[in-house]
Parts: structure tokens; C-alpha cells; sequence
């Protein structure tokens, strides 16, 4: 592969002549790098110690790839962050499958496209619902105009932008456009496209048409990138809702508004950005084959480093979808071939480490190979941390002007109108006030649904009750769905959990897959003569954090004579918790990007630990699971994916997963609700003790459609 910057075998070597991103003394002032956003805050102070400590400590971030030391505060830390690496290394394995031949890609490539749409919660495709663009200014320049505009990328969420273009464009000429995202940069209600404010200039002034738009957050009308990050909006999950969809699609958009302008090409169109606005192109690039060029500017790492390494820890919401497909995190940039692709980055970015960007470049080289095209990909690797530099700018210009211009002459004019200063003395080239697209707060649209977005971009699922007859079909559908976009890493059947040796006094271990140990309690024996029977039940409570020694006493009162009762602990709770820390809540956001989450791990050991003890305590022995709030669903999901058994006894499980403390399974709004997935227990036995009396309805309503009413005990309380 051509390195159009420094060359990643000479990066260490050159750093010290470029003074790791600092202004050399007599050197040309150094362009304003934008501010991060909150989410990133961390990233940045880390940036900020890694300089002030010197090489060293440079050094030390280079070698090790990682983002802060590993949690060890609690007794699961180890043993969840194992098999976290362990999963994402098994799902990083994968991408040589797409490197078998050309042939093979090709044919995956439309199942692959859908698949990566659906991750970003755009599948179906939303309807190309009227743009509305409205233009509420133009600023005139000796040599470029700039356009105030704001469109709706679907009624209701605005967007906010700059349209950068020449001044003088002869009549009927078509020029080349370029849609640049951006990254994170707060600046107020002006909005974070003021910050890239050169880029567009730049653009202008070489004959391009730049449109330059805001993002979700960090725009004029200021949403929201960190449901799960900060905020303890795990129902994103159960969603499938990412705000890098909304970024996407806002960009997809932002396409369509460019081709349908009478003096752009819509043949030779560009996306860039740096940071989030580098992933942002990724993300528009493989999803609009309309983008010729993609330069993303430090937009992303892969699996070993978001989640081995914690580099997930330093990004917010919108630099990730949900891995539902179990992709290697390649895979989305390999989409973007055989276009035009700068991969460029700098060589101490702490959340772009250098080993993540070279195993993705190197995957990027080898599969643009099966095209013959290895010319159209390109990586640059720049000295210093993660900002703009004059050699990033230079290069992205190059490679744009060369693919869409047909020029590749060196760029000797890319520190013009720059950002500079601080952050309390900086110099635009334009007033970042005169860029605003709303002038205040009175004009701002009253019908906006941007601060909202996250309860309407995903629709949810509409479920009907199933036509006389028809429960089994209506079930199978609904089960087969499940299985595809929430469960979709279960096997079959998942296997009996296996006893391993435990420390003298302590409670048995079971390891119920490879890695993952819970703990399982007996707490009460059953009388010897009904053991030899046969008589009685196995009655399995779930524990949680929250239940302790009253749902124990409940769950030995259940007991009936012959019964033997246990109680299993699930990952994550009691002798297995780790460390939850909010905001960066790793855990938890880890799982999604391997296509599971917390949840669905510990319904995998409730049914495995059910299997165990039936293999233990023979066939003839119904097995019921006891439950209590959120454990309650995760007993309804463990029956609905184990033959085995035989009952539930529920008390106060959520009505909705949308309610908070409710347990999350990616997708599962996309496919139906609470109510649905007790109803598809029948005809088992089923006992539901709670207040929610509208959902009581509507499980009784599906049983009675299977023809197991008598079946379902009910007991709606006040």
C-alpha cells in the first residue's frame, strides 16, 4: 500500500522532528484544534497527560494500546473482561472469511449491506421524505459564498448546515461536491460546524461545493450522543437505536439535497471529517454508493481495541452500531470498496491507537486487492495526537483532488484561513455568529423532534394478537425474528452447565461456557423417600443485586414436599459483579458491540444451569423457574429458548422494556414487548402475580389464543 503521508515504518523515527503536535518556536501558527465534547473529555485529558508527561509516557501508550488500567475493584472484573476479549478476538478472526476470493464478497455483499443498515437501526430504509431545505442567509466573499441552510432528513429532525461554493461558477458547469461531517467540537449555538469552517473555505476556493453539517449533539439544536454512555438509557439497546444512525442518515441526506443541485456533479461526490465526523464518513460512505471518496480522519479502531484494550471507554454513542451480526468491525470500511478510501491517522492518538489502524489498513490493502484496485486505497499516518495538522489537511485535499479532479499535485496552500488560539482568544476567518443557521432561540423550529429522536427514529414493534388458529404461525414468526437480531449468538440448544471444583466452604461453581462461572445454591433437600420417587419439582429462583435474603425465604416457601429448591446467581451478581462506572459504563457497552448484552449472557446461564440440574435430578422432575422483577424476564426469556421447562412463577416482572431497570436484549422493540413474550410461553404454566393489570390482559388474551387459558394464573394486585 502507498503511504501518501509518513509511512507507518518511519513514524517513530520522525516524531521528534514534529514536535508531537506542539508549535516549534518561529514555526507558522498552529490552526485551533476544536474543543471536544463532554463524551470525549476523557480521551482529551488523557491526550493532555500522555504530552505533559513527555516521551515516556508517549511511548508507553504506543506499546501497551490501552485506555487506562483494567478494573480490578470487583471479583468478576477478570472473568467478564476475559470473555469479552475473548468473543472480540473469536468475531476480529472473522474477517478472513471476506478474503476468500472476490467472487464470495461480491455474493455476501447485498446480505452484508442489509445487515449493516439494520445495525444502525436504518432497515427497512426510512422513507426519502421531502428535504424542506430552507435557506436563511448567504455570506459573500471576494472568492466563495457561503449558504445558511437547514433541511429535514425526515419530518421533523432538522439539520443544520453550511454550504461552502465558489463565487463564480460559469454557467451550466457541474463541480464536484464534498460532504464534510464533523467531529466533536462544542461551540455553542452557533454549532460545531463553525470549528471546520477552513475545510469548507478551502473547498470553495479549489471549486468544490461543501456542505458542512452539524451533528446531533453538538449542533444548533442540541440532542443528545450518550443514551448509554452517561445517561442509563440501556432501552437504546432494546431499540436498536444508535445516534450514528441518525448521523448517517442526516449525511445520506445531505447527498441527496447536494445531487439535486443544478451545479454539482452528482457523479463526483466526496464525504471527510475527523473524530466523530471520521466515523461519520465511514458510515455514510458504506451506506451511500454514491460517495466516490471517503477520507475519514481518525474514525476508527477495531474490536481487540475497543473492547480488549477499553479504548470504548474515550468514545461516545454515535461512534458505534450494534454489532447484531457479529461482524468484525472491519468489515463496515470494506463495504466502502473498490472506491476511492483514505484511511488516515495520527501515531499517538489514544483513541485510534496505531495497532488498531494497522490491522485495519492492512485488511483494507488485502481486500481492495481482490479487486485489482489496490491504487484506490490509500493510508496516511501522522505525527502527533489526535488533531488537524497541516500534513493531515494536505493529504486529504490531495487524495479528494485527485479522485475527483484528476489532479494529484502536492497541496501547498492548506494553512490559509485557519482556526487559531485558544479557546478564550480564538481567531475565525468567519465570525462563528454569522454561521448560524437560526438566528435565536424564537427560531428555532417548534415542531423539531431532534431532542427526541431516540423514541422515534427506531420504530418500534406493533404486535397483533394472532388470528383464531393461528398462534403457532404467529409465534414461530415471532420467535424466528428473535432468535435472528437478539439472540442471535445462541446455538440450538444451549448445553448443561458444567460443576467445576470450588474452594472448601464455598458454593459450587458451574461454568455454564467457556470463561463464565456463576454460583449455584441448594436451599432446600427434598425428603429422601420422595428423591427416590421421583416426586416433587426442581424449583430455580434467580437472584439478583437487588432481591437478598427475602426473595430466599419466598423461594423456600414455594417449596412443596418433594421439591428441591436452588437459587442461582447469574453473571455479574453477587461473588461475579464487576465494575460498573457511569459514564463509561465499559461493560455493558462492550456487549453491544459483540452483539449480545449483559442480559442475554445471563439468560445463557439460567438455562444452562436448568439444563445441570435436570441432567442431575433425571427427566421425571418438572423444572419451574422463580422470578422476581427484572429476574422475572429473565426467566421468561430462559424459558422461551429451553424446552425443558416446565413452569414460570413471576412477581412483579416489567410490564415494557422501555421501563427503567428493565433487563435489555438488542432489537427486542423491533420485534414485540413484554406482553408477547409471556403470551408465547403458553401452554406452559405460567403464574404472574403483579400490578400491571393492561399487561395481565394481554398475556391472558394470548393464552386464550393458544388454548391454555387454564394454564395462566393471574394475580393482579394494588
Amino acid at each position: 500500500m502507498k503511504r501518501t503521508g509518513v509511512p507507518l515504518t518511519s513514524r517513530l523515527s520522525a516524531a521528534p522532528l514534529a514536535g508531537r503536535g506542539t508549535r516549534a518556536l518561529g514555526a507558522a501558527p498552529q490552526q485551533f484544534q476544536p474543543s471536544p465534547p463532554r463524551p470525549c473529555l476523557l480521551a482529551w485529558a488523557l491526550t493532555l497527560a500522555l504530552f505533559l508527561g513527555g516521551s515516556g509516557a508517549v511511548t508507553r501508550m504506543c506499546q501497551s494500546q490501552e485506555y487506562g488500567s483494567p478494573d480490578r475493584g470487583e471479583p468478576g472484573d477478570a472473568m467478564i473482561q476475559a470473555y469479552l476479549a475473548a468473543e472480540a478476538d473469536r468475531l476480529h478472526a472473522g474477517f478472513a472469511d471476506d478474503l476468500k476470493s472476490r467472487a464470495e464478497w461480491e455474493a455476501r455483499r447485498p446480505a452484508y449491506r442489509e445487515e449493516y443498515l439494520h445495525m444502525l437501526g436504518l432497515w427497512p430504509l426510512p422513507e426519502r421524505t421531502p428535504l424542506h431545505a430552507t435557506m436563511t442567509g448567504t455570506i459573500a466573499r471576494e472568492d466563495y459564498l457561503v449558504d445558511l441552510l437547514h433541511y429535514q432528513s425526515r419530518p421533523g429532525l432538522y439539520v443544520t448546515g453550511n454550504l461552502y461554493r465558489p463565487a463564480r461558477v460559469p454557467a451550466g458547469e457541474r463541480l464536484p461536491a464534498v460532504l464534510y461531517v464533523c467531529g466533536h467540537s462544542y461551540q455553542g449555538q452557533a454549532g460545531n460546524k463553525t470549528a471546520y469552517q477552513s475545510h469548507g473555505i478551502w473547498l470553495a476556493r479549489h471549486g468544490y461545493v461543501c456542505l458542512m453539517l452539524d451533528t446531533l449533539q453538538l449542533g444548533e439544536i442540541a440532542a443528545l450522543h450518550h443514551g448509554t454512555y452517561r445517561e442509563n438509557r440501556w432501552w437504546w439497546h432494546a431499540r436498536g437505536y444508535t445516534p450514528a444512525g441518525v448521523e448517517c442518515w442526516n449525511g445520506v441526506r445531505g447527498i441527496d439535497y447536494l445531487a439535486s443541485r443544478p451545479d454539482v456533479d452528482s457523479a463526483r461526490i466526496a464525504v471527510t471529517g475527523i473524530s466523530g465526523g471520521g466515523a461519520a464518513s465511514f458510515w455514510i460512505a458504506a451506506a451511500d454508493e454514491r460517495v466516490q471518496v471517503a477520507v475519514p480522519v481518525s474514525g476508527m479502531a477495531d474490536l481487540p481495541s475497543y473492547v480488549n484494550n477499553r479504548v470504548i471507554n474515550g468514545h461516545c454513542d454515535c461512534m458505534f452500531l450494534y454489532n447484531t451480526f457479529q461482524w468484525p468491525w472491519a468489515r463496515i470500511a470494506a463495504l466502502i470498496a473498490p472506491r476511492a478510501l483514505l484511511f488516515a491517522n495520527s501515531d499517538q492518538d489514544p483513541i485510534f491507537p496505531m495497532d488498531a489502524n494497522e490491522r485495519v489498513s492492512n485488511r483494507l490493502e488485502r481486500l481492495y486487492s481482490l479487486y485489482g484496485r489496490a491504487d484506490f486505497v490509500d493510508a496516511m499516518v501522522s505525527i502527533g495526537g489526535h488533531a488537524y495538522r497541516a500534513d493531515l489537511r494536505q493529504a486529504a485535499y490531495r487524495f479528494i483532488q485527485t479522485h475527483l479532479q484528476q489532479d494529484p499535485r502536492p497541496i501547498l496552500d492548506s494553512e490559509v484561513d485557519l482556526v487559531t488560539g485558544e479557546q478564550s482568544n480564538r481567531t475565525y476567518p468567519i465570525p462563528t455568529d454569522r454561521l448560524r443557521v437560526f438566528k435565536g432561540e424564537a427560531d428555532l423550529p417548534q415542531d423539531q423532534l431532534n431532542t427526541t429522536i431516540d423514541e422515534h427514529f427506531v420504530p418500534r414493534a406493533r404486535v397483533a394478537l394472532p388470528a383464531p388458529g393461528q398462534f403457532d404461525a404467529w409465534k414461530g414468526q415471532l420467535v424466528g425474528e428473535l432468535r435472528r437480531i437478539a439472540f442471535r449468538y445462541f446455538p440450538e440448544r444451549i448445553p448443561p452447565a458444567q460443576v467445576r471444583p470450588q474452594d472448601q466452604g464455598h458454593a459450587p461453581q458451574l461454568e455454564t461456557e467457556p470463561g463464565i462461572r456463576v454460583r449455584l445454591f441448594q436451599v432446600t433437600n427434598a425428603v429422601p423417600a420422595a428423591v427416590a420417587a421421583g416426586a416433587g419439582r426442581i424449583l430455580l429462583g434467580i437472584g439478583d443485586s437487588e432481591l437478598g435474603k427475602p426473595f430466599i425465604e419466598s423461594l423456600r416457601g414455594l417449596g412443596q414436599a418433594g421439591d428441591v429448591v436452588y437459587l442461582c446467581e447469574p453473571r455479574g451478581v453477587a461473588a461475579t459483579r464487576w465494575t460498573e462506572k457511569s459514564p463509561p459504563n465499559y461493560v455493558r457497552r462492550s456487549h453491544v458491540l459483540l452483539g449480545r448484552t449483559v442480559e442475554t449472557g445471563q439468560v445463557w446461564d439460567v438455562i444452562a444451569t436448568a439444563r445441570a440440574l435436570r441432567a442431575r435430578h433425571g427427566a421425571d422432575r418438572p423444572l419451574v423457574l422463580v422470578g422476581h422483577g427484572p429476574a422475572a424476564l429473565l426467566a421468561a426469556y430462559a424459558a422461551l429458548w429451553e424446552p425443558e421447562i416446565a413452569g414460570l412463577i413471576l412477581r412483579d416482572p416489567p410490564s415494557s422494556h422501555m421501563e427503567p431497570g428493565a433487563p435489555q436484549f438488542l432489537n427486542v422493540l423491533r420485534v414485540c414487548d413484554v406482553p408477547e413474550v409471556l403470551g408465547m410461553l403458553a401452554p406452559r404454566s405460567l403464574t404472574i402475580e403483579t400490578a400491571a393489570h393492561e399487561a395481565l390482559e394481554r398475556v391472558a388474551a394470548l393464552y386464550t389464543a393458544a388454548g391454555a387459558r387454564a394454564k395462566l394464573v393471574l394475580s393482579a394486585r394494588e
